[in-house]
């Protein structure tokens, strides 16, 4: 199928919503990545979402240019192109970005998806999140009503960040503390300010302990309970169930039972980097050291070229984070669940 429209994108969310699954958000930086991701949806038999942080826009830009409009659009024209080969709905969207990067970064690329729109076409996008974490909450909410002022005309969804994820990505940093749980307050805040969809759609991420990077299980203390609690009194103040699209960021390392509750809760957008990484690069370092004399050219040898040829190890590769994507549907259980 070709890329998700706005419309089809939006029906994947409420499907997801309603029949309480989430889809998997993952992380890509070059074709390699993003064909894993693909094959990995299509053999889970779930539609996705594929994802390009400021980080993987500079280094699919070529790592020595590093300029990130040109690696994200790059690999998005990629996978216009190469996702008409799969029987499952792919969105394109943009990941963390901060308030220093926006002008760099994510307002660029609305402005490419306005300029199609314009002229007819689907935006290359289909939604960009606003990194608001360290910045005050009424700024965060400031520059997020803006943002989905653009967004919503150049027919894309906004993705917001409530609160705070420790840990650390693309060196970005945050403290491991208190302020990683969203309030009450600060969900009320929110619709006052982004309303309940009259602007715009957006999807929202609060926090509930989540944490960046490579964690074991039990190390990071999740409180999915908080997700409901903010559902619960922002629902009942306007007379709406579930009144947030929720997204779960710092995965890595959750029990399935913290996934199931978190999705039970209004989850509907998970994002997945950490273990695909792993899962992408552990079968290359299998690779290397099961054939590691055809690698390298031993002692002068000549080496064997079928063993280092980047193919060889690149399907490796590929085969190991795809088969960590289909674990990541089942988990959210958004497998066997395409929309046609």
């Amino acid at each position: 199928m070709p890329i998700a429209t706005p419309e089809k994108y939006a029906e994947m969310l409420d499907a997801a919503k309603a029949g309480s699954f989430a889809f998997p958000a993952i992380n890509i930086t070059s074709s390699q990545s993003i064909n894993a991701a693909l094959a990995g949806f299509a053999a889970a038999g779930s539609d996705g979402i594929i994802q390009v942080s400021t980080g993987g826009a500079e280094y699919g830009s070529g790592s020595t240019i590093k300029h990130m409009v040109t690696g994200a659009v790059a690999l998005a024209e990629y996978a216009q192109v190469v996702a008409k080969n799969y029987p499952v709905n792919i969105v394109l969207h943009t990941d963390h970005c901060q308030k220093e990067k926006l002008d760099t970064y994510v307002k660029p690329l609305i402005a490419i998806s306005q300029e199609r729109v314009d002229r007819g076409l689907e935006p290359l996008f289909q939604s960009h999140m606003w990194d608001g974490s360290a910045v005050p909450m009424e700024e965060n909410l400031q520059i997020a009503d803006e943002l989905l002022a653009l967004t919503s005309k150049a027919r894309q969804i906004l993705e917001i960040e409530v609160g705070v994820v420790g840990g650390e990505e693309d060196g970005v940093a945050a403290e491991i503390n208190d302020k990683l749980y969203t309030t009450v307050e600060d969900g009320l805040r929110t619709i006052e300010v982004l309303g309940l969809g009259e602007k715009g759609r957006y999807i929202t991420a609060l926090t509930f302990g989540n944490v960046h990077g490579v964690y074991k299980p039990g190390s990071v203390k999740l409180r999915p309970e908080v997700l409901k609690e903010i559902q619960d009194a922002v629902g009942a103040k306007y007379g709406k169930d579930r009144p947030f699209d929720l997204v779960f960021h710092g995965g890595s390392g959750s029990t399935p039972q913290e996934i199931s509750d978190a999705v039970d809760y209004g989850v509907v957008k998970m994002n997945v980097d950490t273990d695909t990484q792993y899962a992408f690069t552990r079968p290359v370092a299998g690779w290397m050291l099961s054939n590691y004399d055809g690698v390298l050219k031993v002692d002068g040898d000549v080496g064997n070229k079928k063993m280092y040829d980047p193919r060889a190890w690149g399907k490796a590769a590929e085969a190991g984070m795809a088969a960590r994507v289909v674990e990541a549907c089942e988990n959210l259980r958004s497998a066997g669940k395409t929309i046609g």
